[in-house]
């Protein structure tokens, strides 16, 4: 069949651009003048979209593709491309070079999305190809599916599946599938399709949805946060309510809604940011329908390629006799499209609940990507040294297997050995075809993987720990997984704080000498292990303490003084200006970095701010004398004389820098401190020694 001209030249453009690739570019010459190397081109093929190529026989379309060369990734298996075909129709196939049945004549935009693995380029860039597969009319009349290339596996009514891990920077198409089963005993459904996305264990959107494409007639529709859907007017102005508030007919006070149903819509919309819906009519008894979704990564994604994010599909149907549905598929964030990867499910933890109770799951996914198949599976997994190998659980595999222990001789079953550090899960005796096997169309019949729970042997460190796989088809060498990290969140300790202090004398320096208590809080991430920082707010009441302020010598002059109620004389020796003052102090301590040194010992050193925001000052004055008698003696008198009152408040702002050493429980629990402190302002310095309990 002849092609379109813009077809011939993108064709021949990329061929030739292929052949710069094999050949390095163009071929380096010497400049004429200079004599010098000129520096071969380069070609950027990465931009070179996926060419679909198709021919027409008999009614069935034949597709196939020319992709821009792989470029293995050194010590990595030999590269691959996976497929995944719309055919404009609302038919998809995961095949290399589909064939498809068209049952109109109109025009259908047809994409291919190719994804490559253990290659060190970009995915070929996606562009629709318009087509009409004309008027000629296919002996067959539908499309057959064998087995294996059944969407359902779940056997639910609703299910989800990608053509890639989500890998940051790059788009991932979601295809939603929903359909009537038999065992409904409905002969027609309408009912409402929503996707939830941007799970809430992640504090940033991880995708936005970029396009939906419907190819029967679904209805935009919309959910609430409580998972209620609204009511939307549909062809014939009839409003309509979905099952979570009952039909919407006159039989509706006879019919009981399905209540589990509700309660499930509205656990999972909490779990959620974001969610789409579609509306959709006359779901026939075993049909079959479809929705692609194109979904792109933020910016913002979490670029942590231990990360785990869900979508999770909801099949809500208008007629209670069915029961609302849900499909939930977990996605590893990847950093390369690779088939095999170990993934632990909830990687980020609370510390404060992990301990020897506490289980982890993890997932180690494998892909026969040869060109036959195999018989035997070694999946060694390196343990971790805080995890007990004696707590493992197999949870499920694929292929499901028994336990060697309870097979008989030649029988497929799952081995578990264990050696020194590590465990390894043995598929025997099993026939997994191989990617490029002749007659495998089926990608995820060459799919395997192994699903384990693991406990910890005693309360760990609050440290990152990692474990790694390595998969051995039959003889071959091991391909090598990815590393799953396990870490923990933050998490925030509070902590109470009451000291008392110890100053030392430092002339007339206001405050020195005074000692005072201290009440208090502390915010700190909670049980840390190393390095971290802790802020503190707390009160310090100095005890009530009269200064002198200045003192004036009376040179013995002789002046009327009244002693006893009688004036008499007497001679001044000096006059006293006192102040009695009464100080209430707010402390903060902005940054303080602390490190443990192990579970009983933690020192630090920081800055602390301080302000009065309360101060009692009650200036007097005070005069030495000596009473002159007729005798011709001297009789020492003192005399005082107190003024009113000065209250100030928000004043002597002081910055002070301290270190301090504290033994206890450290990490969580009560322990004492000893804080040296020394305030800039006037050169004091005091000595506080407190006790802490952090929660």
């Amino acid at each position: 069949m002849k092609r379109p001209l813009q077809l011939r030249l993108l064709f021949s453009a990329t061929i030739l651009a292929q052949l710069f690739v094999v050949t390095g570019g163009f071929a380096q010459t010497k400049h004429p003048v200079v004599n010098k190397p000129v520096p071969a081109l380069i070609v950027p093929m990465d931009t070179v979209p996926a060419i679909i190529n198709h021919t027409v026989e008999n009614g069935v379309v034949k597709f196939s593709s020319v992709l821009r060369p792989l470029r293995q990734i050194a010590g990595a298996p030999e590269p691959f491309y996976s497929y995944f075909w719309e055919f404009g129709d609302g038919q998809f196939s995961f095949e290399k070079e589909p064939q498809h049945i068209y049952l109109d004549t109109l025009k259908h935009d047809v994409r291919l999305f190719a994804t490559n693995s253990y290659d060190d380029g970009k995915r070929p860039p996606t562009r629709p190809k318009p087509l009409k597969p004309g008027s000629s009319r296919p002996i067959l009349a539908a499309n057959k599916l064998t087995p294996e290339q059944q969407f359902f596996k779940s056997g639910g009514s609703v299910e989800m599946k990608t053509n890639c891990m989500p890998k940051p920077g790059d788009d991932m198409m979601l295809l939603l599938g929903y359909r009537n089963k038999p065992e409904n005993g409905v002969a027609s459904l309408n009912g409402t399709l929503s996707l939830l996305y941007n799970d809430k264990e992640f504090n940033k959107d991880n995708f936005e949805l970029a396009e939906a494409r419907t190819y029967h007639n679904e209805k935009k529709a919309s959910l609430d946060k409580y998972g209620t859907i609204a009511a939307l007017k549909l062809s014939n102005n009839q409003p309509f309510y979905a099952a979570i508030n009952g039909p919407n007919t006159p039989e509706a006070d006879n019919v009981v809604f399905d209540a589990e149903g509700t309660a499930l819509i509205k656990e999972k919309m909490l779990a959620y940011r974001k969610n789409e819906s579609w509306k959709f009519e006359n779901l026939k008894s075993g049909e079959e329908k479809f929705i692609f979704l194109n979904l792109k990564t933020t910016p913002e994604m979490i670029k942590d390629t231990n990360a785990v994010v869900k979508l999770t599909g909801m099949f809500i149907p208008d007629n209670p006799l069915a029961v609302t549905e849900f499909f939930t598929i977990e996605l590893q964030i990847v950093a390369s499209h690779d088939p095999n990867k170990m993934m632990l499910k909830n990687s980020r933890m609370n510390f404060r609940f992990t301990g020897k109770n506490k289980k982890l799951t993890y997932k180690v996914r494998f892909q026969n990507t040869g060109k036959g198949p195999a018989k035997k599976v070694d999946v060694g997994v390196a343990i971790a040294e805080i995890l007990d190998k004696g707590s493992i659980e197999i949870l499920d595999s694929k292929p499901k297997l028994i336990l060697s222990k309870d097979a008989y001789a030649n029988q497929s079953c799952l081995d578990t050995v264990s050696v020194a550090d590590s465990m390894h899960f043995v598929f025997k005796n099993i026939y997994l075809p191989g990617m490029q096997q002749k007659g495998v169309k089926d990608a995820d019949s060459t799919m395997g993987f192994i699903e384990y729970k693991i406990g910890f042997k005693a309360k760990p460190k609050k440290l990152p720990f990692k474990s790694g796989a390595a998969i051995v088809f039959d003889k071959n060498e091991p391909i090598y997984t990815n590393r799953a990290t396990g870490r923990y969140k933050m998490g925030l300790s509070p902590g109470i704080i009451a000291g008392y202090g110890f100053p030392f004398k430092n002339g007339n320096t206001p405050f020195s000498g005074q000692k005072n208590i201290t009440f208090g809080v502390s915010l700190a991430p909670y049980a840390p292990h190393r390095y971290y920082w802790q802020v503190e707010l707390y009160a310090s009441s100095f005890a009530e303490k009269e200064y002198l302020v200045n003192r004036m010598p009376g040179n013995d002059r002789i002046v009327p003084i009244v002693v006893d109620g009688r004036q008499q004389e007497a001679r001044l020796k000096y006059a006293d200006s006192l102040v009695r003052v009464k100080v209430i102090t707010i402390n903060i301590v902005p940054i303080q970095m602390r490190y443990n040194l192990n579970k009983y010992v933690g020192a630090g050193i920081g800055t602390l701010v301080s302000f009065n925001i309360d101060e009692q000052s009650t200036p007097s004055k005070q005069g030495q004398f000596e009473l002159l008698k007729a005798t011709g003696t001297a009789e020492p008198v003192t005399l005082k004389k107190s003024f009113d009152k000065i209250s100030k408040s928000f004043n002597d702002f002081q910055n002070t820098l301290f270190t301090d050493v504290q033994v206890g429980k450290v990490h969580v629990g009560p322990s004492i401190g000893f804080r040296y402190l020394y305030t800039l302002q006037g050169s004091n310095n005091r000595l506080i020694t407190y006790l802490t309990w952090k929660f």
